[in-house]
């Protein structure tokens, strides 16, 4: 058997990159599918895989080995569970816009407590800077001191002028780094100006509804010029969670989890229950209501609980 990483995935079929540097086309036998593995996606870009070569001269993945970690959503299909966006990573970017089209605050909230599940460090990216009126500037900034008073590295970038660039290259050098954003958000755009010459399909921006359209359709390793690799997938509408517990969806807000441990009872909701720290701390200025109704919509999800209707947001 050929061990290798699985650095292309088309839905149908994988390629698989041998540590010498050889790539395969390789499928799945279909009893591989029911396994105990209720994904979309059993197999996903970055997994480290055993392949074999079989009579009918065909590759074909036998074995995933252990996953150092991995990010996973809800699926659209409601068939299935989940969807792994990407394994064995060092780092999860989320490349974000103000305007045309707005990612939501709850939008990058489930990424950022989803990357926090799973122990992968996360970075925010606001792309189209070059694009920012005055307003548009001064609520960025007060984005960018909200999550950075959390604990979250967010930069300011434009793969139109280059601003930014060549710090976001330092980020990702020698790294494997997944990007994950909306539809329209200029990730491939991003990653045509951190490796020249490759030249990726971008889209344009609905004048109607100010959304994106896809252009990665599937998901993919790119090497870097300065070492390391992206995994670049397709745009995410929306982010649903999975494998979250109720009583533990606090622990993946860190400014929420500091403050609930000043509250009365260890199991606290924060849903109103008597001598809860948090909803006060909301109330006060000290947690972001936005974080904190963004807190509300997973908990609602996973555990079909209500807060206050006035912290409530969809999602």
């Amino acid at each position: 058997m050929i061990e290798g990483r699985v650095i292309k995935n088309t839905g149908s079929s994988y390629i698989v990159r041998s540590e010498t540097g050889e790539e395969y086309p390789c499928r799945i036998k279909g009893n591989f599918r029911i396994k105990g593995i209720r994904t979309t996606n059993p197999v996903a870009v970055g997994d480290i895989v055993k392949i074999i070569h079989a009579s009918d001269d065909a590759y074909y993945i036998k074995e995933i080995m252990p996953r150092k970690n991995y990010i996973i959503r809800r699926a659209s299909n409601l068939s299935k569970e989940s969807h792994i966006l990407a394994a064995n990573i060092d780092q999860s970017i989320l490349v974000a816009t103000i305007f045309n089209p707005e990612t939501p605050t709850t939008f990058i909230d489930r990424f950022l407590a989803t990357s926090e599940a799973y122990s992968i460090p996360a970075i925010i990216l606001f792309n189209k800077c070059d694009l920012w009126t005055p307003e548009i500037q001064v609520y960025a900034e007060e984005l960018k001191r909200m999550y950075e008073g959390i604990g979250y590295p967010v930069y300011f970038v434009s793969a139109t002028t280059g601003n930014g660039i060549n710090e976001l290259s330092s980020l990702v050098a020698n790294r494997i780094t997944l990007f994950a954003g909306n539809s329209g958000v200029g990730k491939s755009s991003l990653i045509n100006a951190l490796v020249p010459g490759l030249n990726l399909k971008t889209g344009e921006i609905s004048d109607i509804h100010h959304t994106g359209t896809h252009t990665t359709t599937f998901s993919e390793m790119i090497p870097l010029p300065s070492g390391g690799e992206i995994i670049d997938i397709p745009g995410v509408k929306g982010f649903g969670m999975i494998e979250f517990q109720p009583a533990e969806v606090g622990h993946y807000f860190p400014d929420i989890f500091k403050k609930s441990e000043e509250c009365k009872y260890g199991n606290c909701r924060h849903l109103g229950e008597p001598g809860c720290a948090v909803i006060p701390a909301v109330e006060a200025g000290e947690i972001s209501p936005t974080r904190f109704a963004s807190y509300l919509s997973i908990i609602e999800e996973v555990a079909g609980e209500k807060g206050d209707d006035k912290y409530r947001k969809p999602f």
